[in-house]
């Protein structure tokens, strides 16, 4: 089951259709994301930063893990690593994830849940499979995003955002074909309940086969949507785009997504994240888990991880993360 989900889609609030004076936005391109392996072990599909696409200013990196059935003991996660300059936004569509920081926070990701996390200043976390999954398996889908911070904000304090899913703003398409939950942002005057530093829209619809989403967007940010599972076309010009690829749109109002009449996945429908936000244009220096503005920056950053100024493990984490577990 993709998240949260409603039982009766046709009583939820609708979107917009757009009018007649709304520009289409075309399709600039569409990324293919390349596999790779992260963590302890585990395999993502990245659009970005990828050869085909550097750079999705205001957004640094998006990563979709799954969806994948883990046998029991097949489940990997991500050990203790630090952060400074960005946000991370882990959002869990199929099974569940744990994580603890240096500060002794900690807590699960459940299905349909978000966990919103501004690394700012510095924290070290991890983030690792439920005891249950890794000992008995199942399936897991999940995302994390992340998304940068303007200079004057990358030394923020840290700080967490648990968004449950039943707190996510679940509205419908104007014909009712797409069930869409926002995340963060605005999009045809609903709000999803993320609170962002950095101006974005994120949200997760399901559009149901031979279904169609047209929506209007924010005009002053850009626009992409990316395929979860499923397949479809995007665009006025109705550009083939399938499970793992990222389409990337032009300037405009709106937008449009169509789910072909089979879906061959799990869920039935066409799965596919939409999200853009307002350029930064400031220089971005990315060093494995920093992401600064300069060279001198980054060296700084793991001068300060290494003497322990972005905190240090808790003692009931410590004798795990050095026998590797």
């Amino acid at each position: 089951m993709p998240a949260i989900t409603a039982p009766d889609i046709m009583v939820l609030p609708r979107l917009p259709k757009p009018t007649e004076t709304m520009r289409e936005r075309p399709v600039r391109t569409v990324v293919s994301a390349p596999k790779q392996r992260e963590g302890a072990g585990f395999e993502v599909r990245r659009p970005f930063p990828s050869m085909d696409l550097r750079t999705a200013d205001p957004f640094i990196l998006l990563d979709q893990m799954g969806p994948v059935a883990y046998e029991p003991h097949e489940a990997k996660g991500a050990p203790w690593h630090p952060h400074r300059g960005f946000e991370t936004v882990t959002y869990v569509m199929d099974g569940a994830m744990v994580h603890h920081d240096s500060n002794g926070g900690g807590g699960v990701i459940g299905e349909g849940d978000t966990q919103w996390m501004t690394a700012g200043s510095g924290i070290l976390h991890d983030e690792l499979p439920t005891e249950q999954l890794v000992m008995a398996g199942g399936w897991f889908h999940g995302i994390q995003l992340w998304v940068n911070l303007p200079r004057a904000l990358k030394f923020a304090a840290p700080r967490y955002q648990d968004l449950r899913g039943s707190e996510l703003t679940l509205v419908s398409s104007h014909d009712g074909g797409a069930l869409v939950r926002l995340i963060a942002g605005a999009v045809g005057g609903f709000e999803g309940p993320g609170s962002t530093y950095t101006p974005i829209a994120y949200a997760h619809a399901s559009i149901s086969p031979g279904g169609q989403l047209e929506t209007p967007w924010p005009q002053h940010f850009t626009a992409m949507a990316y395929v979860l599972s499923g397949s479809g076309t995007v665009g006025a010009e109705r550009r083939p785009v399938r499970e793992g690829q990222l389409a990337v749109f032009g300037p405009g109002d709106a937008i449009t997504v169509s789910a072909d009449v089979r879906q061959d996945n799990r869920t039935g429908d066409l799965e596919v994240l939409l999200l853009g936000g307002q350029p930064i244009q400031e220089p971005v220096v990315q060093y494995g888990p920093f992401v600064m503005n300069t060279r001198a920056e980054i060296i700084q950053a793991m001068d300060d991880y290494q003497a322990g100024r972005m905190g240090n493990i808790p003692a009931e984490h410590l004798a795990g993360h050095r026998l590797g577990e």
